[in-house]
């Protein structure tokens, strides 16, 4: 018996300490948190009581409480409005656009610098990169406008002097050229900051493997493909269920301030500037509420199928 019970002794103990001992322990990190929690709690959960417009017919003079009760009708109106099929194709295209080509510049930019030895042109290719980053929409939509402009524009200017076209050519005010004009904008404001996560993840490689590699005969090429990308994969998997989960934010800002024409609005409206534009511009504000809320559920769908299919890999959120 008492080898028995001196056996036991040396068992783990199943018992979890309670959660309220716990986050006294850390009440230093919890605190540190609040803050942060806070901010989410007031300006992301409060407002949601507002969905419940999307199933009135919401008068500003009545509130929520006498607003009259009309239920799926606000759906229903986006889905027979003609304008559904063209908001939810450019929607689509110009979200795809962006996760296909905005998604992995960063990653391509990381590894590019992860390959550069003199610091100091790398540290100019990195603050060059970062800086669009923290312009406003407003400034950087204008620099464009300027750069397209049919009187100045450096663009045009350029293409007259190559003698490849006769006259200037007002590049917003053709559909055809507007996506590729959204996507490379965008490209080029988030590239830099978007390749920050991604060369702190490389920087924590353990140099060893690459040293064991070149001692192999691998290429640069090679150690990229076998050591980098592997490495680096967990945190790539993480941004592309965010990315997924935001698959219907096409933008608003930039297609705002860009796509000023209204000439261009069959390629150019999207469900944020529809919602704006019905629910703000024309006071229809139960059914821009709906339109909304369609979107955020298609969101949450999208990132817990993309979640799901990460857990298989070990590298999901939750």
């Amino acid at each position: 018996m008492a080898q028995v019970s001196l056996e036991n002794e040396h068992l783990p103990k199943s018992k979890e300490k309670p959660l309220i001992k716990r986050f006294f322990q850390q009440i230093d990190i919890q605190l540190m948190v609040l803050p942060a929690l806070a901010f989410i709690f007031v300006f992301n959960y409060i407002p949601m009581y507002g969905v419940i417009m999307a199933f009135q017919e919401y008068d500003i003079f009545k509130g929520y409480f006498e607003s009259p009760w009309v239920g799926f009708k606000q759906f229903e109106m986006f889905f027979q409005d003609p304008a559904f099929f063209n908001v939810m194709r450019n929607t689509l295209v110009i979200s795809l656009l962006k996760f296909c080509i905005g998604f992995p510049a960063p990653i391509i930019l990381a590894l590019m610098l992860n390959e550069v030895n003199r610091m100091f042109f790398k540290r100019i290719i990195q603050t060059v990169s970062y800086l669009p980053h923290f312009l406003s929409w407003v400034i950087v939509a204008g620099f464009v406008i300027s750069l397209l402009s049919t009187e100045s524009g450096s663009v045009n200017i350029l293409l007259e002097s190559l003698n490849l076209i006769d006259e200037p050519i007002n590049f917003l005010s053709i559909p055809e050229y507007f996506w590729g004009i959204l996507i490379t904008t965008n490209v080029w404001k988030e590239i830099g900051f978007g390749s920050i996560v991604y060369l702190a993840a490389i920087a924590g490689i353990d140099p060893h493997l690459y040293e064991a590699a070149s001692m192999d005969g691998a290429s640069r090429f090679r150690q990229i493909y076998l050591i980098t990308l592997p490495c680096i994969m967990p945190v790539v998997s993480i941004f592309m269920i965010l990315a997924i989960g935001n698959l219907l934010n096409a933008g608003f800002e930039d297609i705002l301030l860009l796509a000023k024409n209204p000439i261009i609005r069959p390629v150019s409206d999207v469900i944020d500037t529809f919602v704006y534009r019905v629910g703000l511009q024309d006071y229809r504000y139960s059914y821009g509420a709906a339109v909304g809320l369609f979107k955020s559920i298609i969101g949450v769908i999208l990132l817990t199928i993309a979640n799901t299919i990460a857990r298989r890999s070990g590298n999901s959120l939750w």
